[in-house]
């Protein structure tokens, strides 16, 4: 990637940005699967997944600001305030469809429930996605009106061109 002025690196094109996200969150997402089934042995389901949610929310937000989305640094408390926002709704999602399960179900299976939790964050993370790179981490906007104003472009000057001399004097001068 090449660098820019600002020190930010080029932002990735759609598809090599879609593949990072789905590298950083899908392998967040797997883990907090994971850790929501372990976690949710010792207390309420909601508030497993709650307090899970929240912490992958943090670790994937550095993650996508980091590699994903090419800003080259930390994520700033505004890309985390509004990436907490859509995590929420991912969060809605994954307790709507374990709601819907149980409601359909009677006693499901952990693959069953392995199977419709990760559904459901698949889901939601393809929603996070378009959030993320259009919203959270776009380069438009002021942040990009910055950058263009603080390193003005360079004027070029071009000066016409002349035909070659044909002089064997103004060729060579030693002749």
């Amino acid at each position: 990637m090449k660098a820019v002025r600002s020190g930010q690196r080029a932002a990735p094109g759609g598809v090599m940005a879609f593949a990072r996200f789905l590298l950083c969150g899908g392998g967040v997402g797997v883990a907090s699967s994971f850790a929501v089934a372990a976690l949710a042995s010792r207390v309420p389901w909601a508030l497993a997944n709650a307090l899970v949610t929240v912490g992958s929310t943090l670790v994937a937000t550095e993650l996508h600001a980091r590699f994903t989305f090419g800003v080259g640094g930390r994520a700033t408390w505004r890309q985390h305030a509004q990436s907490a926002g859509s995590a929420a709704a991912a969060y809605a999602m994954t307790c709507m469809a374990m709601i819907a399960l149980r409601a359909s179900v009677e006693s499901p299976g952990a693959v069953c429930e392995q199977a419709v939790y990760l559904s459901a964050s698949a889901f939601a993370g393809v929603a996070r996605f378009a959030v993320l790179r259009l919203i959270v981490f776009a380069r438009g906007g002021s942040q990009g009106a910055d950058a263009v104003h603080a390193h003005p472009p360079v004027p070029t000057t071009r000066t016409a061109r002349t035909a070659p001399p044909t002089d064997p004097r103004s060729l060579c001068h030693a002749a």
